[in-house]
Formats: structure tokens, sequence, C-alpha cells
């Protein structure tokens, strides 16, 4: 059987904000959410305080108070870094890197010895690298791998390694594992198997296959197999094509007049483009979205959306832009627009294909020369996001997310660097 590992990074967003931030450590720490709403990182010490994941801000202020809970608004630009960083020491222990999320990726563990060896090496070795403290579970599947790092995230017996390849090592330890912990096991799930006397994942192993696909169809089907060590879920050595992305944001202020809304599409818009550009592919179809807070009966509400097709297909920050503004014109309110403040915009674009397999069109303008793209891509490399940008996206933006408690972005910008004095 083919060893997969998962490896996690404990509290991944409060772990990057203590690099950079000594007195972090050992202090109860959380990280908000979009527009400062919710935590949405916590560390141990505030866990332990009772903060519960999701829970808004506004209802914790006085625990924050009286604890000293260190808080500090999501800083994606620093996360995502750190994360390349972690990923780039997992790629000098093994041939393959899957990349699940911004802090979990699964390792090919193939033709190791010492599976248990290789990881805590490569989990000291992370850590000094990037100062990030990450777990290693290992397994013959996905399933079984993430229940594996799981009991290691909750045992300090395993000393943040466990590899569940020795079944009669499953026999002891998927008792111990709640139902509702498994990977793939949703609270609706959750609440027919709990019905029927399936508590833990021991249990779950054990359910004949014709029962688990009748109440959960094929995928719980598959679960049942992983947890028995049969990996349905595959490793992908190549990354899949992307069939779509999409960029929204929430309004840090509401959006009032076209003009102050089209500066958030535009923002949208460019950098949906840039990650067309980045993994080689072209949209065909683009669907431009708007509107206000649906928590807020007591205010006018209005949504509004329009998708239109490219021709040709296109990853040309400009052409996208145009294309971005005929669909929120058609959108806007025909009749009292004034009344409207919007709380969400967002980009989605479809139908994507490598830039080589992009159709040829006869009579349409043939696609812009690359050369204008490449150019706005290097200046915003070297000389920081945000360099140069369409006048569309506007200047002072009252439209961003509140981050009102941001870190430095220290690894991607200059200004941000850390200070060191004498």
């Amino acid at each position: 059987m083919k060893p997969i590992a998962i490896s996690d990074s404990a509290n991944f967003y409060v772990s990057a904000e203590r690099i950079f931030d000594p007195s972090l450590k050992g202090v109860p720490v959380i990280v908000l959410s979009n527009n400062d709403g919710c935590a949405v990182a916590r560390s141990d010490e505030a866990k332990a305080l009772g903060i519960k994941m999701g829970e808004p801000l506004h209802l914790i202020r006085d625990k924050i108070a009286a604890h000293g809970v260190r808080v500090f608004s999501s800083n994606y630009t620093l996360y995502g870094d750190i994360s390349r960083r972690v990923v780039a020491v997992y790629e000098d222990y093994t041939p393959n890197v899957e990349i699940y999320s911004i802090d979990e990726c699964f390792l090919d563990f193939s033709g190791l010895r010492d599976r248990v060896g290789h990881a805590r090496t490569m989990r000291r070795d992370v850590l000094l690298r990037t100062g990030v403290p990450v777990r290693v579970g290992i397994a013959p599947s996905k399933t079984l791998a993430k229940c594996a790092n799981d009991i290691a995230k909750k045992n300090p017996i395993f000393k943040g390694v466990l590899d569940m390849m020795d079944p009669k090592l499953a026999d002891w330890l998927l008792p111990l594992v709640p139902v509702g912990d498994i990977w793939g096991i949703g609270r609706k799930t959750k609440a027919k198997l709990d019905g029927i006397g399936i508590t833990t994942a021991a249990d779950l192993r054990d359910m004949p296959l014709r029962q688990a696909r009748a109440m959960g169809t094929v995928v719980l089907e598959r679960v049942v197999l992983e947890l028995q060590g049969e990996p349905c879920i595959a490793f992908d050595d190549i990354a899949p094509q992307r069939k779509g992305m999409a960029v929204t944001r929430s309004a840090g202020i509401p959006m009032q007049g076209f003009d102050t809304l089209f500066q958030a599409i535009t923002a949208h818009t460019t950098r949906a483009a840039e990650k067309l550009r980045q993994h080689g592919l072209v949209a065909g179809t683009m669907t431009v979205f708007f509107h206000t807070n649906r928590h807020r009966p007591d205010r006018p509400q209005y949504a509004g959306s329009r998708t239109t097709r490219l021709i040709p297909m296109s990853n040309d920050t400009l052409q996208l832009v145009a294309a971005a503004k005929r669909c929120a014109l058609a959108a806007w309110p025909k009749v009292g627009a004034e009344r409207y403040a919007f709380a969400k915009a967002g980009v989605m674009l479809d139908d994507l294909l490598p830039v080589e397999d992009r159709p040829k069109t006869l009579f349409d303008a043939p696609p812009r020369d690359p050369a204008l793209m490449i150019a706005l891509d290097a200046v915003n490399r070297r000389f920081g996001k945000k360099t140069m940008i369409l006048g569309s996206e506007g200047v002072s933006q009252s439209w961003q997310m509140r981050v009102e408690h941001r870190s430095p972005r220290y690894t991607t910008r200059l200004s941000d660097l850390p200070v060191v004095r004498g």
C-alpha cells in the first residue's frame, strides 16, 4: 500500500503572526475574518477561554478586555507567503506535494523505510526554516491520514507524528475518533449515523457498504472504503485543470453610486485577470454581481448580476474590465439607484482554457499583444502589488475591507520589514 501523509500547520494564521512577534507566544490570540467580523483562527490559549470558531467580535469584546486577548485582522498576503515557504520545505522531503488548503498538504511518502523519522525531521526543518509548527498523519488513504493527523494533533504522546499504516494501530485508535470529526462527514450525515448507533470512525469503517450507499450515496461508501484502507481519493501528481474562478469581497463601507461600485468591480476583475495569467489560462464567460446587505431587512434591498461571453477568450485586464463594465451597467438599478448601499461585489470567470487551446476567431478582432500585460505584471511583481492600476479602480477606495488590526506584511513589502534598533 502506498503511504500518504498529510501535514497541517497548527493554528496557522496565529502561528504566522507569532513568527514576527515573540510577545504573542503563550498569550491568547485570535485572527478575524473579512471586515473584522468574527474569529476564524484561535490560539490554544484563546480556545481555553471559550472563544469559539466563528464567534462575532462584538460578542467577545468583554472577554478580550478581561483576558488581554490579542486581536488581528486577516493578513492574507502574509499568510499566503508563509504557506508558500512551508510548501517549499515539504518539496525537499517528497517528490509529490498536493496542496489541499493554505495550511494543509498531502505528501507522497512512498519508498521510505523510516516514515516516522522522516516526518519528524521534516517537522523540525519546517519549524527551523519558517517558524511554523506542523503535525503529520500517515496512512494508506487520505481519509485515514486525516484521522491520523487529528489524533496526533490532540495527543502529545505521538509528538506530532502518527503513522497508521499498521491496521492493528488503526483498530486501536479509530474507536477514539468521533464520527463527526471524519473528513467528508457533515452535520446532516452525522445526525443520520448517530441515529443508527454509528458514533465513531471504527463504527463507520465497519458499516456494510450497501447500507452506506443507501444512506449517503457513493460519497459515504467511499468514506467507508477509505477508512478500511482502500484509497478512493486519488493523489494528484498533476493539479487538475481549473474550470472557473471567482474574486469577491465584502465592502468595509457600503458602496453607493455606480462609480464607487465600479472601483471595486475593477479591482476584483484586475485580480481575476492576474490569476488567469498566472495559470496560463483564458476565460470564455464572465459574470459580475453585486448586492446589498441581506441581513439588514430594514434597508432597501437589491441584487444584480449579468453574464457575458468573452469573444475572443481573454486574460487581458483591459478587455476584462471593459466587459465587466458592460455587465455592471446592465445590472445597475434603473430606478432609485441612489437608495441602495451595496455590501458586496464580485466577478466570476468560467469556461477556462489554456492559452494555447484558445479557439481561433475568423471575423472578431484578434487578441491583444500580450506584451502590455507582461509588462504590467512585471512592474507589480517588482515594485509591489497595486503599484500600477487602472484609473477606474480609484485612489481612496473607501469600499476596501476593514482591517483595523492587521499586522505588517513582513515578507512581501519592503516598507513593512521589521526594523532592529541598537
